[in-house]
């Protein structure tokens, strides 16, 4: 071929580099390549490609695989269009071809990423033999691709292909489906810490608004097709694929105006394991402003802020018991008798004593009562309570009965020492039941290997070496073979759901696998439904002894009973000031507000019986937001965390104590003075 064409050739390879110098990826647009090639050799000016032989001069069979293998491919700049055509050739021959092929590429939308395996594109030259014996020198169009546009994995070029337009479509469809305010919505969860795993995707979360406020500003449905492919592949498949990943699930619902607590809880039960609890209750910017405007507008501003309760802010009608000597009482005892309180009691005594319900207790017995005390028991952790008072007392109510008192019931367990130590080596203490066992605590160093073991009533045994029963889940999660010298040596066997386990005996016994030398027993506890049974064998484990421990009984109810082999002994233990398994004195009963003033009750009847000592050491919500009235109701979720945000204010003389449902079955020993002193157990 003519000089003409070596220069348009060598113009077509430097516009390529030109275009392609700052890129990693090239694209195709959607051409029928047979039309493609017949535009290339009809655009030739008259007379300019003429017959060779039997074939226009520029027909020919390598620059036809060219154009068709390559002659769709574009670069995208700025969400526009270049292709390889676009070049002067300071020629009138080529200059209408490329005009021609360039204005018909752009008018086709962009499909696909280019991918090729081979460097070459074409052949560059090659040469004829004449009859004559000369060489005649062809020249083709030809290019030869840079490194970076080769791909080199096993994958076939459809499959690559297929991934990046998968990629660029659903990356598309996340810039048109997630909202802005999804994504600062979120962002915002992030920052306050209440987005399970939230951090993960703080920053392609940030990245992907970036995107979002860049497409959302594009004028034309072109300029935003091809800024999804150009971005689509850089953007990589966590920004790419958003829309598909678990995060994205949670966009679209907010976007489509799902509640931002139910959009979560969605989110949270796809990726956070069962027992998750969230740290924090989930509100937005936006939410937290309108709930502002509506709290000033109904005037409750002054009755946000809460405080401990104490006597001076109740009226006499509104108390059913006080107890007044319980103060003068305690004053006088000695130092012997003290320590002598000190020492717990033994429930077990009070098995037979006479029941009678709460409302027979407060018509029959509370009149003729002068000083009362309840049996503090561990299984009552959950029933400490406070009453919450405004800080403010002339503050508007904002609660759904005529006062404005609310309560708070404790979330929060004090743990034995032995439960600590199992807690420190890993082991978990908050199932339905639990036994632990402990030694080498004391100053002789014990090096045996004690195990723990459960025979369960289908007669699956739970020790080392079966640790798991996937039917019931308990699971010894704690084995040591080794103790160390001066640190306790812990096992511990849990069983976290009561639905999954069997009824029927379970037997728990200590096993001494391996006598190294130590003279010392152990200590064991075993626990349910809040009570922590402590049990101690001070005698030598001979080599592989057994020694039994105790039973523990699942009926058909989902009860537990225990039958001891070892003597045992209920922990004591503090609940907010005051030691457990003791009897402690009542200051006041009385109901919880929302039954106040001969009120028919708005919601469950609670019994208070307030303790004399007793103070909360947690941080108690506020309020909550089953107490608010209806028009505070739709900002739910801001109040709940300014329930839990505002501090509640120390006061001397906290009214705290033991709180009981009405709804919920439980019992409370109590030890009644009047004329005579017995103790009875109230039922609820």
């Amino acid at each position: 071929m003519d000089i003409k064409f070596n220069k348009f050739k060598n113009a077509l390879q430097d516009n390529f580099k030109e275009i392609s110098k700052d890129i990693n990826y090239l694209f195709e647009v959607d051409v029928n390549k047979d039309k493609l090639w017949e535009l290339y050799l009809s655009s030739f000016p008259e007379g300019t490609n003429k017959i060779f032989r039997k074939r226009r001069e520029y027909d020919c069979s390598s620059c036809r695989q060219f154009i068709k293998n390559f002659g769709n491919v574009v670069v995208i700049k700025n969400n526009k269009i270049n292709t390889i055509w676009d070049l002067d050739t300071n020629s009138t021959t080529f200059q209408p071809v490329v005009n021609a092929l360039s204005k018909y590429i752009k008018s086709y939308a962009v499909t696909d990423v280019y991918v090729s395996k081979i460097k070459k594109i074409g052949i560059d030259k090659n040469y004829e033999r004449l009859e004559n014996g000369g060489i005649l020198e062809w020249q083709h169009l030809y290019l030869e691709l840079p490194d970076r546009f080769i791909n080199r994995s096993d994958k076939s070029i459809g499959d690559i292909k297929g991934s990046y337009r998968d990629t660029r479509n659903v990356f598309k469809r996340s810039l048109e489906e997630i909202s802005e305010e999804a994504i600062l919505t979120i962002l915002e969860l992030i920052s306050s810490n209440t987005l399970y795993k939230g951090k993960e995707w703080e920053s392609v979360l940030n990245e992907f608004l970036k995107h979002k406020k860049v497409y959302d500003k594009l004028h034309t449905q072109q300029e935003k097709e091809l800024y999804t492919w150009e971005q689509s592949v850089i953007v990589g498949g966590a920004i790419g694929r958003i829309k598909n990943h678990s995060i994205g699930t949670l966009l679209i619902n907010i976007t489509e105006g799902m509640d931002l607590d139910t959009a979560v809880r969605k989110y949270e039960k796809i990726i956070a394991p069962e027992n998750y609890k969230r740290p924090k209750p989930i509100y937005s910017k936006k939410m937290l402003e309108e709930a502002k405007n509506t709290i000033e507008k109904l005037g409750y501003m002054d009755s946000l802020n809460r405080r401990y309760a104490t006597l001076d802010d109740i009226t006499i009608n509104n108390i059913l018991f006080s107890n007044k000597d319980a103060a003068k009482k305690i004053i006088g005892t000695n130092i012997f008798d003290e320590m002598a309180n000190d020492l717990p009691i033994n429930i077990k005594k009070f098995s037979r004593v006479e029941e009678i319900s709460i409302d027979n207790f407060i018509t029959n017995i509370l009149p003729s009562t002068k000083e009362l005390e309840v049996l503090l028991e561990n299984k009552h952790n959950n029933n400490m309570v406070s009453l919450i008072a405004s800080k403010n007392k002339d503050s508007k109510i904002m609660f759904k009965w005529n006062n404005n008192f609310g309560w708070a019931y404790s979330g929060n367990i004090t743990d034995s020492s032995m439960k600590e130590n199992v807690k420190s080596a890993g082991g978990k203490v908050d199932g339905v039941l639990r036994f632990s066992i402990q030694w080498n605590d004391d100053k002789d160093y014990n090096p045996n290997d004690f195990d723990a073991h459960c025979i369960e009533p289908n007669g699956y045994e739970i020790y080392f070496g079966d640790d798991f029963n996937r039917t019931t889940k308990g699971t010894l999660d704690i084995d040591i073979r080794f103790p160390r010298k001066g640190e306790p040596a812990v096992e511990n066997i849990t069983w976290p759901i009561k639905s999954l386990m069997k009824p029927g005996l379970y037997k728990f016994f200590v096993h001494n696998y391996s006598h190294n030398g130590g003279k010392d027993g152990f200590k064991a506890e075993i626990e349910f439904n809040g009570q922590i049974y402590s049990f101690e064998y001070d005698k030598e484990l001979k080599q592989h002894e057994d020694v039994q421990v105790a039973e523990v009984i699942l009926d058909s109810h989902g009860e537990f009973t225990i039958k001891e082999k070892l003597p045992s002994n209920l922990s004591s233990k503090e609940l907010w000031n005051l030691k457990t398994n003791q009897f402690i004195p009542v200051s006041v009963i009385m109901l919880s507000p929302n039954y106040w003033d001969e009120q028919k009750g708005i919601g469950n009847k609670h019994y208070f019986f307030m303790l004399k000592d007793c103070i909360n050491p947690e941080q108690p919500s506020g309020f909550y937001n089953e107490f608010l009235k209806e028009d505070l109701r739709e900002h739910r979720k801001v109040f709940e965390a300014l329930g839990s945000k505002l501090r509640v204010e120390d006061t001397e003389n906290q009214l705290s104590g033991l709180g009981f449902s009405s709804t919920k079955r439980n019992e409370l020993l109590v030890k009644v003075k009047g004329n005579i002193e017995r103790v009875l157990k109230i039922k609820f």
